[in-house]
């Protein structure tokens, strides 16, 4: 069996496929990001991952890619993870999640791919190549756009009581709102980057509010001005591709700003783990 992952932060989708090309599993497991989570966490992951468990003696090929895998150092820890998980794999790859963006929007025309999920990436497809021009390091200094980001946003606007009356009843309805429990949160539990990213979907709940549209447009035109200020030669020329959900449910926020600096958009991807068995299948 021929096993393909998209994983980020939050969730990793798994799709095996047998020796005539045939889907024979889909499951989305915990996500697996090496740069937040220890060994014996990913192992965890997987272990409890029922399906996963299941055929995990029947899987010879792996292609993973995801989230805080552009290191070498990272790449190699998971590559050993997997090869004492799947006992039987001869080969496993993998790659960094804008990888698996790039090969779900285009694999031959030139393009930026940029990745909206938990958290954000970008990079320049020239037909052959990805490139990337910073380092990827996380919610913490970067991630503009992301759900992390956009999830504090929202967290700075309620307790700045900048949030209209309405939505912060209604915010204080769907969340806990004690500060105590929102820094042990913060601060003292694992994986605060996906519990930021919770917050967001509170904004796609309510995008026909201005006040929401507004915070959206901000953090996609924070990721214009960092995140794609580094591409804005290539820009001039070739169309801007989203993956993740996050850009998938932001379309319109991101279209508007981006014909505001005269920027063409392309494809918009929710989740690449389909396109990725076309790639590895076809």
């Amino acid at each position: 069996m021929i096993l393909i992952a998209d994983a980020g932060s939050t969730k990793c989708d798994w799709i095996g496929i047998n020796d005539q090309k045939e889907v024979v599993l889909k499951v989305r497991s915990k996500g697996i990001n090496p740069s937040i989570l220890k060994e014996e966490e990913i192992i965890d992951r997987l272990t409890i991952c029922e399906e996963l468990f299941q055929v995990k003696d029947k899987v010879d090929k792996i292609y993973f890619y995801g989230a805080g895998c552009g290191l070498e150092k990272n790449q190699n820890e998971l590559k050993a993870i997997y090869q004492e998980f799947f006992t039987n794999a001869s080969f496993i790859q993998v790659l960094e999640d804008l990888a698996a963006a790039v090969y779900a929007c285009t694999t031959i025309e030139p393009g930026i791919v940029s990745i909206l999920g938990t958290g954000s990436n970008c990079c320049y497809f020239d037909g052959k190549d990805i490139i990337t021009r910073m380092p990827a390091l996380g919610y913490k200094v970067m991630d503009d756009a992301s759900g992390n980001f956009m999830g504090k946003s929202l967290l700075r606007a309620y307790f700045f009581k900048l949030l209209p009356e309405h939505l912060r009843k209604q915010f204080e309805e769907d969340f806990d709102t004690d500060p105590g429990e929102i820094k042990l949160n913060l601060y003292k539990k694992p994986n605060a980057n996906a519990y930021l990213a919770g917050y967001a979907m509170f904004l796609f709940k309510h995008i026909e509010e201005p006040f929401i549209q507004d915070l959206i447009k901000e953090s996609v035109e924070s990721f214009v001005k960092t995140h794609l200020n580094l591409f804005k030669e290539e820009a001039k020329t070739y169309p801007l591709h989203f993956v993740g959900s996050i850009a998938y449910f932001s379309q319109d926020q991101i279209k508007e700003v981006l014909n505001k600096y005269g920027m063409k958009t392309g494809k918009f991807v929710r989740r690449p783990i389909e396109e990725l068995v076309h790639y590895h299948t076809k």
